[in-house]
């Protein structure tokens, strides 16, 4: 019988958000991170760097400091390894200690489905860059509780 714990179902989605994201930043020249090239400040980089700071955000939740912290963004690059490792550490937290008063809910419906909203918007970001990626039946997807490095499964069903 699958674990359906509040923690296993968190873990379990930071595994998607991981996969889902992952997809996204993978095989993204170092000059995405400066698009759009209009001077909007919302960059895909800052865009990442914010997915960080919620990741980051999450993993001080968890421990009880609910204060909020921006970061400079680091290079495209930088950034991206940024994201493996808070995912990693927020992931490997849970995994050790619970989520200790910190309501499943409220880290699903704030930071976690924010850092979905931004994923959509770096997969379109690519696509007006020219650099889109294949579509994928996600159900079908191998994506595995506590996997949330840049080691993913093959995608199944791409379309």
């Amino acid at each position: 019988m699958p674990d359906t714990t509040p923690q296993s179902l968190i873990r379990h989605t930071l595994g998607t958000l991981s996969y889902r994201l992952g997809k996204v930043l993978r095989d993204t020249p170092d000059t995405f991170g400066d698009y759009p090239h209009n001077g909007d400040e919302r960059t895909a980089v800052r865009i990442l760097a914010h997915i960080n700071d919620l990741m980051d955000g999450s993993l001080r939740k968890l421990a009880g400091n609910l204060a909020w912290q921006d970061s400079e963004p680091l290079n495209w690059t930088r950034e991206i390894e940024r994201f493996y490792q808070a995912i990693a550490a927020l992931d490997a937290r849970i995994a050790s200690s619970g989520l200790g008063d910190c309501a499943p809910e409220r880290l699903f419906q704030g930071p976690i489905a924010d850092a979905f909203t931004h994923t959509g918007q770096l997969a379109m970001m690519r696509r007006l860059a020219g650099i889109s990626i294949k579509g994928e039946n996600y159900y079908l997807a191998e994506i595995s509780t506590g996997t949330v490095g840049p080691a993913q499964a093959a995608p199944r069903r791409e379309f």
